[in-house]
């Protein structure tokens, strides 16, 4: 299993040795941009798990640093500051920082606010964790478990791939090949309509129909997209 990485976005060399050694420990392989700029392209390249963001950058400000960041990506961000403004606080928690600490801190301090992050899920895993609702419609991708009414769906494994694609993106369009790709996987080789045919069985299943549809709609020539009924 890949170790997770950190990014630490700090000017003072004293600093990034700290970090450094306390993201070790943590299990973490550390990268480390001392500017603003730096730091964006390196998060948009490298996909960190964790940010370690100093307000005090010598180009960009560390807020505008982590909206930037956040734009693109749902990894923990932990803002530090050498300021103890409230302002700060509260202006890095509303464009997307996790936590914040005031410099000076203890590194203990700094390694069980990581350790409470991480124990929250991000991303798809806080999607799985919590499934999808959509009206009496339940979709749990851990489980593969699909409910209607508070009645399990007797779905195919190829159905719940489509449905469960179609639902992790409502109202986006996917081509039949899109589908066919997603969940067929690259070996597949035949008539893209066969995605038509349990596209129809599922909608039976959901207790719909092509012209009276309740959740999946059919947007000719192109493919599906997922769509709930208000």
């Amino acid at each position: 299993m890949p170790r997770p990485r950190a990014l630490v976005i700090e000017d003072s060399p004293e600093f990034v040795l700290l970090c450094q050694h306390l993201l070790e420990k943590e299990g973490f392989d550390v990268m480390v941009a001392s500017d603003g700029e730096r730091a964006v392209e390196l998060a948009q390249r490298e996909k960190p798990d964790l940010a370690i963001l100093d307000l005090g950058l010598p180009d960009v400000d560390g807020i505008e640093v982590c909206r930037r960041i956040r734009q693109f990506t749902d990894a923990y961000i932990v803002m530090v500051t050498g300021r103890a403004d409230e302002v700060d606080k509260v202006v890095g928690l509303s464009v997307g920082a996790d936590d914040y600490v005031t410099k000076p801190f203890s590194p203990r301090e700094l390694a069980a606010r990581i350790q409470a992050m991480r124990r929250r899920p991000r991303g798809a895993a806080a999607e799985a964790a919590a499934g999808r609702e959509y009206g009496p419609l339940r979709i749990d991708p851990v489980v593969r478990e699909v409910t209607l009414d508070g009645r399990i769906l007797d779905l195919t494994k190829i159905e719940f791939g489509i449905l469960d694609l179609l639902s992790s993106s409502p109202r986006r369009t996917f081509t039949r090949n899109q589908l066919l790709e997603d969940v067929w996987g690259d070996n597949w080789y035949g008539d893209d309509h066969i995605i038509d045919v349990h596209v129809g069985n599922l909608r039976k299943k959901l207790g719909e129909s092509a012209s009276s549809p309740r959740y999946i709609r059919t947007l000719r020539g192109v493919g599906y997209r997922f769509e709930p009924a208000p």
